[in-house]
């Protein structure tokens, strides 16, 4: 099934897909993407590409670089956010800009056995700071941007075309990016960053402030998208199984208005849906309801016949990830996790 479609990636500074570019996956060029709220450059690799635009190459040096040869996607970009009023003059707090996925439509009829196990394998060792709602009309998974994004730096990153790119590098770019990371008492260190901002109280000590530019990446081994599938330890799911023909979109948002920065959409197109240039024929939404992988009852003879050991599943987890990344309900942990 998987064959009748190819992926096409696309970012822009809202949801309309008119507002959006193709990205050239896996091209060392970041793609801008601007706003009255956001300046953005972003740098989209994904291993094993088969998608557009055609002659994209299948992968990027970034995965030969230390530290991510086991991942499969990475989403990298440098960004600058603006003022949304003059009376706004600082930013955003840490607690309100997020980053996550959503979908306009409901997912909880298409959601597989063992979905819940999965979920609760990602929030405790993948990302703690996860949160949502994947059976609301419009399914939402999102967390602090501070515990989510895997690199950061306090800066515009670096481009280093043998890194394929925009490269990111946990830190500051110069002694003022140092000094705020020293006053928040934000970690050096991707996973030990990640890990403290999951602390209300650290999480008060950040602010994104306006005007001044970061440069995050967001990457994991566990979605593979040269075969449509999400691996976690102890879980499998086949995506196209139980897709109902949605994009897979990241978003940063700031929580407390409500109003997207960001978006950035993996989408599978039907092939005869997409000219010989690449382009989507006309006509062809970049959303389209009636193009799902699996029909209705395909879907249900997949969920009957799937039997998913839930005990097993989180006991490889554990096996493979160790102890929970976080303990549930408990952040005390996590408030001395700061640099003195």
């Amino acid at each position: 099934m998987a064959d009748k479609y190819i992926l096409r990636v696309t970012a822009g500074p809202s949801y309309a897909p008119s507002s959006h570019v193709v990205v050239p996956v896996n091209s060392a060029a970041p793609v801008a993407v601007c706003s009255a709220l956001i300046d953005a450059h972003l740098c989209v690799r994904v291993q094993k590409y088969a998608g557009l635009p055609r002659g994209a190459p299948t992968t990027s040096p970034y995965f030969s670089a230390r530290g991510h040869g086991d991942d499969q996607y990475s989403i990298a970009f440098r960004f600058t956010l603006k003022a949304p009023s003059p009376d706004d003059e600082t930013g955003i707090a840490a607690a309100d800009l997020q980053f996550g996925n959503d979908f306009d439509r409901p997912i909880r009829d298409r959601l597989p056995p063992g979905f819940g196990t999965a979920l609760k394998i990602v929030r405790w060792w993948i990302d703690p700071g996860l949160d949502g709602d994947a059976y609301a009309d419009r399914p939402y998974l999102y967390g602090p941007a501070l515990s989510s994004f895997n690199q950061l730096c306090v800066g515009p990153g670096a481009e280093d075309p043998a890194k394929g790119g925009l490269w990111v590098q946990e830190g500051a770019d110069d002694d003022d990016g140092r000094e705020l990371r020293k006053a928040a008492g934000a970690p050096d260190d991707g996973q030990r960053r990640m890990k403290w901002a999951l602390s209300e109280a650290n999480k008060t000590r950040w602010t994104w402030l306006y005007g001044r530019p970061y440069a995050a990446d967001f990457f994991n081994p566990y979605l593979d998208f040269s075969e449509f599938a999400l691996r976690l330890p102890g879980f499998h799911l086949p995506i196209m199984k139980y897709w109902d023909g949605q994009g897979l979109r990241y978003v940063l948002r700031n929580r407390k208005t409500g109003q997207v920065l960001l978006v950035v959409v993996f989408m599978l197109h039907p092939k005869e849906d997409v000219a010989e240039d690449g382009s989507l024929k006309p006509g062809v939404e970049d959303e389209v309801e009636g193009h799902a992988a699996a029909s209705e009852a395909e879907w249900q003879r997949a969920d009957q016949h799937d039997d998913f050991d839930h005990g097993k599943a989180l006991g490889e987890a554990q096996k493979q990830l160790g102890e929970r990344y976080v303990p549930e309900k408990d952040e005390s942990a996590y408030e001395d996790e700061g640099v003195d």
